[in-house]
């Protein structure tokens, strides 16, 4: 016997749907649900094997379909046949899809000993393609303990570093707790970006409204808006992160700005909805670079020295920068004494230093500026120092270096 559950979201396909399956030997509809949440709550008592879903459905996402998969049901998704389905449904990892105009084939998708291929991978690739492919960024994730070191900072400024050098620069506010990448750039837009590009997320045409997620800040830089208030992380469900910044290399580099907890939270393993720390995990994994910002005091070196033994542990691969913030002459040591302080902690690209410049830095926060914007200063000629470092410029070209080595 093969128990179903379906959820149509009032599509006019849900009354022929129930007389197929119904007709079938050996399978039963064991209830409507309403949405996706109480389709969610009625397969957690284990009575379900396969599922019905409108693809449209709300709230029906990668979270969700992973939680059905775990409870062993077969999902199956009904939807016009198409591109954008096709890749909407892998996205959230639908098994079958099946066309309305096709209902007859429902039964068979349903059943968990009859394999009916959804999609065809070669296919799929093509699709998510961009449609003007250039060449792709690289992703930069600034994080750092707790304590205010500077993240935002050093995040904004060093976005605005790469766009003034003329590089395609999308500035990512990621952080789950108090993202303020908005106030510090003086952007004064009321809506999400980040809300905005979970929706789309869920919807599978993140790629084609990409910029309507962004807001500009000039020609070469613009700005994913972080949450407007810390208790909405729960809008933005696994996967949403990952896709968003890989979205954003296809147009540039992407700096994204992240909170400081590295914990699981493990009320996301009972209920459909992530953690609140997975926005930072997620943002992390698919960095090509880590930043890591701490403070050069007694107590900021403390915790950037712990937090660099819990990023070690949480993971590997990608390179890590350390950038100490505040650096002043009055703590009594050198660069030299914090660099193989920290260095004992974890394997390091390499350590950077930005001085103690609270002028600059009151200067670009009171004008809604980055640093670099605000005029030179100590503090800006450090942060183009670190953004030559994470981008490096290109090298001259060998033949225009031996011309002038030759009027030389």
């Amino acid at each position: 016997m093969v128990v179903v559950l379906v959820v149509a979201a009032g599509a006019p396909w849900e009354s022929p749907a129930l007389e197929v399956i119904g007709a079938r030997s050996g399978m039963v509809v064991l209830k409507r649900c309403v949405d996706i949440d109480e389709l969610l709550a009625t397969s957690s008592a284990g009575q379900a094997d396969a599922a019905v879903v409108a693809l449209d459905a709300p709230g029906l996402d990668p979270t969700a379909v992973d939680v059905l998969h775990r409870l062993q049901l077969r999902v199956v998704a009904v939807a016009v046949d198409s591109e954008t389905a096709r890749t909407r449904a892998a996205r959230v990892g639908i098994d079958v899809l099946v066309d309305p105009g096709d209902l007859e084939l429902l039964p068979d998708a349903l059943a968990a000993d009859v394999d009916l291929p959804a999609f065809d991978e070669a296919a799929l690739d093509e699709a998510d393609l961009p449609a003007e492919p250039g060449d792709p960024g690289r992703i930069v994730a600034v994080w750092g303990p707790a304590g205010a070191p500077g993240r935002t900072t050093v995040a904004t400024s060093l976005a605005s570093a790469l766009a003034r050098r003329g590089l395609l620069t999308t500035l990512v506010d990621a952080d789950p707790y108090g993202g303020s990448v908005a106030q510090h750039l003086g952007v004064l837009d009321e809506v999400s970006g980040m809300l905005s590009a979970a929706r789309l997320t869920a919807d599978g045409v993140l790629e084609a409204r990409f910029g309507s997620v962004r807001r500009a800040l000039g020609d070469r830089l613009t700005v994913v808006t972080g949450l407007p208030r810390a208790d909405r992380w729960v809008e933005v469900r696994s996967g949403v992160v990952e896709h968003l910044l890989e979205v954003g290399r296809d147009h540039g580099h992407v700096i994204v700005d992240t909170g400081f907890s590295l914990e699981d939270d493990l009320a996301g393993d009972l209920v459909a909805r992530p953690g609140r720390n997975q926005l930072t995990l997620a943002a992390l994994e698919v960095a090509d670079e880590v930043l890591v910002v701490g403070t050069a005091d007694p107590v900021g070196l403390s915790r950037l020295a712990r937090g660099l033994v819990e990023l070690r542990e949480r993971r590997s691969g990608a390179p890590v920068r350390v950038v100490v913030n505040r650096m002043r002459s009055s703590l009594g040591w050198s660069e030299r004494d914090i660099t193989g302080m920290v260095e004992g902690f974890a394997r390091l690209a390499a350590v950077h230093f930005l001085p103690d410049d609270r002028a600059a830095a009151d200067r670009a926060l009171t004008t809604g500026t980055s640093i670099p914007e605000a005029g030179d200063s100590e503090l800006a000629r450090a942060l183009a120092v670190l953004s030559d470092a994470v981008v490096p410029p290109p090298a001259p070209h060998r033949r225009r270096e031996r011309r002038r080595l030759l009027r030389r």
